[in-house]
């Protein structure tokens, strides 16, 4: 496959929570600050709603670059989520896994890549296939 993962679960998440900016941070104009720093972040409660069904991976290749999706990402993966068209899964095809969006046609099931470099996978009966769970936040670490 395109990309490769490897999937652990989320265990004895506790110690999650991080100091917050006291309010939302602009990405358009900037906006006068107030009260700087207000309670805490329980980073585990904003990124974890089923906790027996959640996973994480770390990406390996670049396939779904273009859905901000990049080698070395953390993806939270929930398996209680209902796969959908246009959803972003981690998906199990003939031995292996990989994260693309979900493509339903008429005709067949496709995981395609967000860049261009890469084949959409059509899924047929002869596959042994599975969507895994869906991909429900991504992690990026922006100091590499």
């Amino acid at each position: 496959m395109n990309n490769e993962i490897e999937i652990k679960n989320i265990e004895n998440a506790q110690n999650l929570r991080l100091a917050s900016f006291g309010s939302r941070i602009q990405a358009g104009f900037p906006s006068p600050a107030q009260d700087l720093f207000g309670d805490t972040f329980d980073l585990y409660s904003e990124l974890i709603r089923t906790p027996e069904a959640t996973f994480c991976a770390r990406v390996t290749g670049n396939s779904m670059i273009d859905s901000g999706i990049s080698e070395g990402d953390i993806l939270i993966i929930d398996k209680s989520l209902p796969p959908h068209d246009g959803c972003i899964a981690v998906c199990f095809v003939d031995g292996d896994f990989t994260v693309k969006k979900i493509a339903i046609k008429d005709d067949a099931i496709y995981l395609v890549p967000s860049n261009p470099n890469f084949p959409a996978i059509r899924i047929t009966e002869e596959n042994n296939f599975q969507v895994w769970g869906v991909v429900s936040h991504i992690i990026k670490n922006t100091l590499r």
